[in-house]
């Protein structure tokens, strides 16, 4: 708990540091202190997303970056912006701060922390950005600019990778700003996602701010637009913020004020189509023959798999080619699983949805429900997991309860909700044995005594060393990568090649220099084949 304060004290500064900047050269979103803090991250992200072509994000960068904020913080005299609050309200945050703090040195869980979180922000700061990455492995490709943000404050600031509990205190004080009661409310929900850098926080409340902002009656145009961008490249599950904007706001004059976000979109896409070789993960669109695209066999692969895991695996994929339109409805519903209980949810709230609409008639209300229902198509159509749609519960809240949960009932909510969730997070028996389909929570490991002084953290998993062609690569005893060496291969990714007959190769002996696949000769296929047989 000791050090994620430290870590506060160093990142907040140069977080304010560079939203000076970034008002500086683009105006404020909104006023208060907030605003600086969001904007702060947004030019962090996408400089240190630019650098990354180039550089790896290292010390140096880091180092850098935290004198550059560190002395805007100074030459502006950010630090004035703290005398505009009145001592209540300084106690109030700091006290529901220190909750969120505490909740973020519980054990990270999330089954992505250990296969996609750890090794791409390792990667980002060793090698930053490389030419065809998806050929080492394809979760890579999905690589979020928010663990662009992470690496860049991972060598020292932020060593044991909690920057979603420095979001979320940033969150608190816009709640708070804003006196956004109903927010304050679902506030703690989030407690779940702070042990590691997960995308989802930052896309679902970054989409609820500029949602409430726009429904407050908020008309900049070209900073709203270029933040729902920025949620976009954060999460791309998130794109109903991005077309809400777009559609509220739609007007011929408007176009000019779109650069920013064009800019943002545009770095993004490059970055897919230097990692992936397509503009969107994991759309196959825009095929533009690039040399170091990932087999074709890879990809339809994943294709599957997504289609599988919309039926919690229930399902092989030659079963599901087999259904009928009832089939998949029918069998979406009836999952043996938490799971179908939130389908069934979703539904119940896009048809809630439908009846507002019909009922509120305003442009507000329709730019949002084309927005929810064009994002929900899109889901549903390449991969319907419950987790790409959890946000829209979000919105449909924040839109019938904004104006009617009052502080007080917000604060009896968010303690009760705490209460619950610190109770979950510290005696994780309590999840594990009544939400056995619950995957993550069996990473649970409760509350220890050392998280007093630091966040609780895995100890690294042990690995192997091996060579097929020109790459020399490490594969973990255990499934997920985790810590273990770059280049790393999943004991599952590399059979998963061997079935293919293809393994990746350095274009170069420099690694930096990326990625291809070349096809295995009959020695290496059986190299490969021995490999495999020891995991």
């Amino acid at each position: 708990m000791f050090k994620i304060l430290l870590s506060l004290l160093i990142i907040f500064p140069v977080l304010m540091g560079f939203g000076e900047i970034f008002q500086k050269l683009f105006g404020r979103i909104w006023s208060g202190l907030s605003a600086k803090l969001f904007s702060g991250m947004f030019l962090l992200a996408i400089i240190w997303q630019v650098l990354a072509f180039f550089v790896p994000l290292n010390i140096w960068i880091e180092s850098i970056s935290i004198l550059i904020g560190g002395l805007s913080f100074l030459y502006f005299r950010s630090c004035k912006d703290f005398l505009n609050y009145r001592k209540e309200e300084i106690v109030k945050f700091s006290i529901l701060s220190l909750i969120i703090i505490f909740a973020g040195t519980y054990y990270p869980f999330i089954i992505d922390h250990f296969g996609y979180y750890v090794p791409s922000i390792h990667w980002l700061r060793e090698f930053g950005l490389t030419k065809g990455l998806a050929n080492i492995e394809l979760i890579y490709a999905q690589m979020s600019v928010w663990h662009i943000f992470q690496a860049g404050l991972s060598n020292f600031s932020d060593v044991f990778l909690r920057i979603n509990v420095i979001f979320l205190v940033v969150f608190l004080l816009y709640i708070l700003e804003k006196k956004a009661w109903s927010m304050l409310f679902v506030l703690p929900v989030f407690l779940f996602f702070i042990q590691s850098p997960n995308s989802d926080l930052p896309a679902i409340a970054l989409s609820l701010v500029i949602l409430n902002e726009v429904m407050n009656g908020n008309k900049n145009v070209k900073l709203l637009f270029a933040f729902s961008a920025f949620v976009f490249t954060i999460k791309p599950t998130i794109v109903w913020v991005l077309l809400f904007v777009s559609i509220y706001f739609f007007k011929k004059e408007n176009f000019k004020y779109a650069g920013l976000g064009l800019v943002v979109l545009g770095i993004y896409i490059f970055k897919n189509i230097l990692v992936f070789g397509y503009p969107f993960f994991p759309i196959q669109i825009g095929d533009l023959k690039l040399y170091w695209m990932p087999h074709s066999e890879v990809l339809k692969e994943s294709a599957e798999l997504a289609i599988m895991k919309a039926y919690d695996l229930k399902f092989s994929i030659s079963e599901i080619e087999k259904f009928t339109v009832w089939d998949y409805v029918y069998n979406w519903f009836t999952i043996n699983s938490y799971k179908k209980y939130i389908h069934f949810a979703f539904v119940l709230v896009v048809l809630s949805f439908v009846v507002f609409t019909f009922i509120k008639k305003d442009r507000l209300t329709t730019a949002l429900f084309a927005s929810i229902v064009i994002k929900s198509f899109l889901v549903l159509m390449f991969s319907a997991q419950y987790r790409f749609f959890m946000g829209v519960f979000f919105v449909f809240f924040l839109i019938n309860f904004k104006s009617t949960i009052k502080e007080k009932i917000s604060y009896i909510g968010f303690s009760l909700e705490i209460f619950l969730i610190i109770i979950s997070l510290s005696f994780p028996k309590l999840l594990q044995n009544n939400f056995i389909s619950f995957k993550s929570g069996h990473y649970m490991q409760g509350f220890t005594q050392k998280q007093i002084y630091r966040p609780a953290s895995f100890a690294s998993f042990k690995y192997s060393e091996f060579k097929i062609g020109n790459l020399k690569f490490y594969v973990p005893h255990h499934h997920l990568a985790y810590d273990t060496p770059h280049p790393s291969i999943a004991p599952y990714s590399v059979k998963k090649y061997y079935e293919a007959g293809i393994f990746p190769q350095k274009i170069s002996k420099n690694i930096k220099d990326g990625f291809v696949w070349k096809k295995l000769s009959p020695e290496e296929k059986e190299e490969l084949k021995k490999i495999i047989s020891k995991f």
